[in-house]
């Protein structure tokens, strides 16, 4: 029998890189026994799809990371986010389970129902969770122990119009968005992503923040991070349709980005 696909990877990257390109979620991919617990049919459940997954970015960071000098490493989830969410908070402190969407989604993008309301999500967080941020944790780790830092950069995209979902829809929704934290984004990475995206840069609207493994979170400043998001529209079809020539051009971007990191 052989063995089920892994619910994520690392490919490795230059030794001497201290930079992650996180992959969260490019995926379409449930496992059998997740999807049972969905209460959408099947057209409904890809349609949700289309709007939920962050399309092509494994792509776009796969480009970049051929085309950096030195290749940074990536961290991929391949399991869809309807499975878990990793970028998540898993308790209490996640803003968005007010819509539904904490670490075990509930709530589709136009907030209709998606798991019962008296699902447990505790099997899910034990069995895809914890071992990705495990994995992610170690990722980071390696990387002190090799270059003395880790840079994680989020690689996601998100719609042209905002979903009923969102909880700060109502700003503005630029080409590409930067997320920050205050603790882990130095100012010198910020102006190195604007350098590489051009002027169509936005700051925190949509979306903001970045993702940080908890177990370094607020505490360790020689992790930095920073999220980038493309909208989508500058480089496929909506909702969840294909690339186009945008595509490169995000990339070549992005891998600059990856070039201006110090090693």
């Amino acid at each position: 029998m052989s063995r089920p696909a892994p619910s994520f990877e690392l490919l490795p990257g230059a030794d001497d890189s201290p930079v992650i390109l996180h992959v969260p979620h490019s995926a379409r991919e449930i496992p059998a026994d997740v999807r049972a617990g969905i209460v959408l049919d099947d057209e409904a459940l890809e349609r949700e799809l289309d709007h939920i997954v962050d399309a092509h970015t494994a792509e776009i960071a796969a480009r970049a990371a051929a085309l950096a000098g030195a290749a940074p490493w990536r961290f991929v989830n391949r399991l869809s986010r309807l499975v878990v969410d990793p970028e998540r908070f898993p308790d209490e402190r996640e803003e968005m389970l007010a819509v539904g969407m904490g670490a075990v989604y509930t709530r589709t993008t136009h907030k209709d129902e998606l798991r019962a309301g008296d699902h447990d999500p505790e099997p899910l967080i034990e069995r895809y969770y914890r071992p990705y941020a495990r994995a992610m944790t170690d990722a980071v780790a390696q990387r002190l122990a090799a270059t003395g830092r880790a840079v994680i950069v989020d690689v996601h995209s998100y719609p042209a119009e905002a979903l009923p979902y969102e909880l700060h829809g109502a700003g503005p929704r630029p080409p590409v968005c930067l997320g920050t934290d205050a603790f882990h984004t130095p100012p010198e990475l910020v102006a190195a992503a604007r350098r590489a995206f051009g002027e169509d840069v936005g700051l925190d609207s949509p979306f903001s923040g970045a993702y940080v493994p908890l177990e370094y979170y607020g505490t360790d400043p020689r992790v930095s991070a920073l999220m980038v998001e493309i909208r989508r529209d500058t480089y496929m079809t909506e909702p969840g349709g294909p690339a186009g020539p945008g595509l490169e051009r995000l990339a070549e971007a992005l891998a600059a980005l990856v070039a201006a990191v110090p090693r």
